[in-house]
């Protein structure tokens, strides 16, 4: 799985994730020229490079109620659930999804 974390991703647990499995591919939205990106570009740069977003539900929603646009897996992830809770979530989804198994999709972290 190959995720996309947008800028307003919590830091915490980006670098917690990186701490625990460095190969893991997350690209920050920094890092790949969109920051100040709306919302919506960012779901269809998600789509158009096969990435997830662990952000962005109610944009996600429109888009998939609007149809014909490709729809990017979105994990929404609770701000009250623990860092550790969310890297173990996180290195879960990308080390047990099957490609595309997500697609379309908005789903909540944590998974428990």
């Amino acid at each position: 799985m190959r995720w996309l974390a947008d800028e307003n991703f919590n830091n915490d647990i980006l670098r917690a994730v990186f701490r625990e499995k460095p190969g893991l591919d997350i690209v920050r939205a920094q890092d790949a020229g969109l920051t100040g990106t709306a919302d919506e570009v960012l779901l269809a740069w998600a789509a158009d490079h096969n990435r997830v977003l662990p952000t962005i539900t109610a944009h996600a929603y429109r888009r998939a109620m609007k149809g014909g646009d490709p729809m990017p897996s979105v994990f929404e992830v609770s701000r009250r659930v623990t860092v550790r809770s969310a890297v173990e979530d996180i290195i879960l989804l990308s080390e047990c999804s099957n490609p595309g198994e997500w697609e379309g999709q908005v789903r909540y972290l944590p998974l428990r």
